[in-house]
């Protein structure tokens, strides 16, 4: 054990520093959208509402159990995320000269992916994510529709649309989705 620790100690402290810097999409009184983070607060009124006011910075909970802030936030990410993955994939696709079979949002653990016979999932969590970043997971999965493997060719085409795709990476890798890391 000691040595495999010790054979994998520069991994090790690359990810404890990457975690650290990291911003959660989900917090124990705060929510990631649009990139900024957003103050939960609970109030009394309707039942398992939720209000977001972007512009106070605030998302307005209405619930008896507060384990239901998951759920609330959930629901409202999955109608966000859809609407702007279909948006942005039906703008970007002819760009790129691909036809996606389908394009949808669920739960996953990654932030999109592309299957051989064209669909592309992205997940439910998109919504969180800046316009910048949000741009370059729907680019990286409609690339896939030309290179199916993230090889120099891939990685050239995709440049050609997003040429600071390095650089957005390395942004994405610093949000960590709510499945990632679990609430205290």
């Amino acid at each position: 054990m000691e040595k495999a620790l010790r054979d994998r100690s520069s991994w090790l402290q690359l990810e404890y520093d990457r975690m650290s810097m990291s911003r959660r999409v989900f917090g124990p009184d705060s929510v990631m959208f649009n990139g900024e983070l957003l103050r939960t607060a609970f109030a009394d009124g309707p039942a398992d509402t939720l209000v977001p006011d972007v512009a106070s910075g605030k998302v307005t909970v209405h619930t008896r159990e507060r384990g239901r802030l998951r759920e609330l936030v959930r629901r409202w990410f999955l109608k966000e995320s859809s609407a702007y993955a279909v948006k942005r994939v039906a703008e970007l696709a002819p760009m790129l000269g691909v036809r996606p079979t389908r394009v949808d949002v669920r739960e996953m653990g990654k932030w999109g992916y592309c299957t051989r016979e064209g669909r592309l999932s992205f997940s439910w969590q998109l919504a969180a994510l800046p316009e910048r970043l949000r741009e370059y997971v729907v680019l990286h999965e409609l690339t896939h529709l030309v290179e199916f493997n993230h090889s120099p060719a891939f990685k050239r085409k995709l440049a050609e649309f997003c040429p600071d795709f390095r650089a957005r990476e390395k942004e994405l890798d610093l949000i960590l989705p709510y499945d990632r890391l679990a609430l205290a």
